[in-house]
């Protein structure tokens, strides 16, 4: 467990000393919703009923770039195998890593959130179940990114490859977290919402174990 709290706080201070990057992430999100929501006309009813997966598209497009960069800092200082050489092991490193980056991404859907009920009117009064879907959903993204971004983070292309192996593996997370948030911003008269997030979990729960077992074979290797 020390080995855990270590790496995660060696992780987090990574990140808040490269923050700059976290601002231009969530810029490139706040973009993509005002560009969605032009896509989708100016019909008020519409960008209300596609707000949901407008905002989760946008979220998962920037995980890509914060999932990609973060081990940038391992790879070109070629930390990773010094790391590895610690008394610690690589599992524990993994869930440092991914814990960090489910902080960033939960952080960042948290932040795109009031853009999300500007720009598509989708104001909802269930701030604290809209907020668990977020950081259940943004948990699905970080714990196989986390995985992937360890296996591409040598390769020169791995910004390219990233979202090509991430994107079809979170589809079931993509499309439980779409559902829940667009039920709990439309309504839910038959309680569907509660359903769908237990799906969610249960997602979570296989990725964050399987990724935490796959993780040592793929740095290792």
């Amino acid at each position: 467990m020390n080995e855990l709290w270590a790496a995660l706080g060696k992780d987090l201070l990574l990140q808040w000393r490269t923050r700059t990057q976290a601002v231009a992430v969530f810029v490139f999100g706040a973009a993509a919703l005002l560009l969605f929501s032009f896509a989708s006309g100016p019909a008020a009813e519409l960008l209300r009923r596609q707000a949901a997966g407008f905002l989760w598209l946008g979220l998962m497009l920037c995980s890509t770039l914060a999932l990609a960069d973060s081990f940038q800092s391992e790879s070109e200082q070629r930390a990773m195998e010094a790391l590895l050489l610690l008394p610690a092991s690589a599992r524990a490193l993994y869930y440092g890593k991914a814990l960090a980056n489910w902080v960033q991404l939960a952080l960042l859907g948290v932040a795109l959130v009031p853009l999300m009920v500007v720009l598509y009117d989708a104001g909802t009064r269930r701030v604290v179940p809209l907020f668990g879907v977020i950081l259940l959903g943004s948990a699905g993204l970080s714990a196989p990114g986390t995985l992937y971004a360890g296996m591409t983070a040598q390769m020169r292309a791995r910004q390219t490859l990233l979202p090509l192996l991430l994107f079809p593996l979170v589809v079931p997370v993509l499309l439980s977290s779409v559902k829940a948030t667009s039920l709990i911003l439309t309504g839910d008269p038959m309680g569907q919402a509660r359903s769908w997030t237990t799906l969610l979990a249960a997602f979570d729960l296989i990725y964050w174990s399987l990724c935490g077992v796959v993780f040592p074979k793929v740095v290792e290797e």
